[in-house]
């Protein structure tokens, strides 16, 4: 559950009558995109009502008529997704600057300058950002915005998003060690072991991530291992 003074209003209107919960504002993305599913964990009551801030429930008998179901999670998760969400001015500020960085990191991690071949630093891109003018949405989910964000930035910088496959080769007891999180960093596309006891695999990875992924190798294995950027 969210406190009350966190939580924000969400409203349904249908046949002109208004439905509304309380609800965490951090959990809207998820909730919308279904990565959430029992939104009562996210609400300050588990209560449809028809005012949120005097109080007033809707009737039981009005929200079975609505939406089919007195299922308070099934509702609320109905009035997320159909309805509006209404942010205070310090919400609203708290919620574009999360949602800002969220979509720089993401674009960061998977973007690269086309000319070099190189990650674009996140600093560049909030720059680009800035100057193109870019309008975040708070209540728009990260993927829904980053498309957006590229076709403004590409006029200002060169950009494009990338995967890039890595070679990488270990010994036996360096395999324990990072493969984990190879694979939870990557696509794993080839693996083999050889005859020697080492292990060699092909990775693919957004190419934003090409020196965050070398820098946790090395720090795994203490530099005890070998890797390559495979061309096309």
């Amino acid at each position: 559950m969210v406190r009350l003074e966190d939580a924000i209003v969400a409203r349904y209107e249908h046949g002109g009558h208004r439905f509304e919960i309380l609800v965490d504002p951090n959990a809207i993305d998820d909730i919308k995109s279904g990565k959430i599913e029992n939104v009562i964990d996210y609400m300050v009551i588990d209560e449809i009502f028809k005012d949120a801030h005097k109080g007033d429930r809707a009737s039981e008998e009005l929200v079975k008529e609505v939406f089919g179901t007195t299922d308070v999670n099934e509702v609320a998760k109905t009035i997320v997704k159909k309805g509006q969400v209404q942010l205070t001015t310090e919400q609203r500020r708290k919620m574009l600057e999360e949602k800002k960085k969220r979509i720089v990191m993401e674009i960061a991690r998977n973007a690269i300058n086309p000319q070099t071949g190189a990650p674009h630093p996140p600093q560049r891109i909030e720059l680009a950002m800035e100057e193109a003018k870019v309008h975040i949405d708070p209540l728009k989910s990260v993927e829904e915005q980053v498309p957006m964000v590229l076709k403004a930035l590409r006029p200002l910088i060169p950009i494009r998003f990338e995967k890039v496959k890595i070679a990488v080769k270990l010994s036996g007891d360096m395999y324990g060690k990072a493969y984990g999180e190879i694979s939870k960093m990557g696509t794993i596309l080839k693996e083999e072991w050889l005859s020697d006891g080492s292990w060699i695999g092909v990775i693919e990875i957004p190419a934003g991530m090409q020196g965050e992924f070398l820098d946790m190798l090395n720090k795994k294995t203490h530099g005890n291992v070998q890797t390559k950027i495979l061309r096309r």
